[in-house]
């Protein structure tokens, strides 16, 4: 069987990652639009509403704009957009999430996908505070940079021209970034964390880093045991994967070009402390690597079809 896919806004850095990964596949049928009609509302009324499954690569009013365009009760939907990441009636995309994540997400009609900084947070602290190993009450901190492929064309214009005279830089200081929201509720926590978020100056990967004292967390709690909690939250997941900490190092590119995910724990017995990172692209598991994983869950097919492991 043949699904057909419209990805409306597939000029754009996320959408043109996503083409990339289904033009060859047999088992999907592109819906495109010339370059004359990619601003023609008939047109991409009709594509909307012809296609199986939409993918919405759009800015957040302008994905709202596109659903409310679907006329009929078929037509299904992954919103790579903020826009419905937290919103009534949208199934959260990120398969990992839960042990029954993709089975909702295989009968949802509403899917939104997740922000690239919250796949990496939401993957180290969610099976934490579902294990209750971190109670919902902490105060969370989360350190991430991502490269800057992640801030769209004017921020690759910025970097790649030279204008961007810098090799790191810290962004986000007003503490009010639009994916804070979504890491809260996903995670389950009381308190919005802290998100500290940086862009560095390569294309493509990203750092996620939560520091954690052990004496916020359940009494029993050892590093050996919040290892063990991810190894079991994971357990068979082709995509995201726990490490051991036996490097000295992490590079931002560590998992760059590729659609997965590694976890990692270090810590420090005697000062109580712990630092979770994650590594990730986030063109990539952090943006069209989940919208096609969702797109070839919810159609039915192989989860990890189109994509690179």
């Amino acid at each position: 069987m043949t699904i057909s896919v419209f990805i409306d806004g597939a000029v754009g850095t996320t959408g043109l990652e996503i083409r990339e990964r289904l033009s060859n596949r047999a088992d999907i049928a592109l819906v495109t639009l010339d370059d004359d009609r990619r601003k023609d509302a008939a047109a991409r009324a009709q594509a909307l509403n012809d296609a199986d499954i939409v993918i919405l690569c759009l800015p957040d009013e302008a994905a709202r704009d596109a659903v409310a365009m679907i006329a009929n009760d078929r037509t299904r939907v992954i919103d790579a957009s903020t826009a419905h990441r937290v919103a009534d009636g949208w199934t959260y995309g990120f398969a990992e999430l839960e042990p029954d994540q993709a089975d909702r997400i295989a009968h949802a009609r509403f899917v939104s996908n997740p922000g690239c900084y919250p796949t990496g947070f939401l993957a180290l602290v969610r099976p934490l505070v579902r294990a209750g190993f971190l109670p919902a009450e902490a105060l969370v901190t989360v350190n991430a940079t991502s490269g800057y492929s992640g801030g769209g064309k004017a921020m690759i214009g910025e970097f790649e021209t030279g204008a961007a005279a810098t090799a790191f830089r810290p962004y986000g200081l007003s503490l009010s970034h639009k994916h804070v929201p979504e890491m809260q509720q996903h995670a389950g926590l009381a308190h919005p964390p802290i998100f500290q978020p940086s862009v560095a100056n390569t294309y493509r990967g990203m750092v996620v880093d939560v520091p954690l004292h052990i004496g916020q967390m359940r009494d029993d709690t050892t590093i050996g045991r919040i290892e063990a909690a991810l190894r079991d939250a994971y357990a068979g997941s082709a995509l995201v994967r726990v490490a051991d900490a036996d490097v000295s190092t992490i590079a931002i590119e560590d998992d760059a070009g590729t659609d997965r995910m590694t976890l990692r724990v270090f810590g420090h017995a005697e000062r109580a402390q712990l630092r979770l990172i994650a590594t990730l692209d986030n063109l990539g598991k952090g943006a069209a690597g989940a919208a096609v994983q969702n797109l070839n869950i919810m159609a039915g097919l192989d989860p990890v079809a189109g994509l690179t492991l």
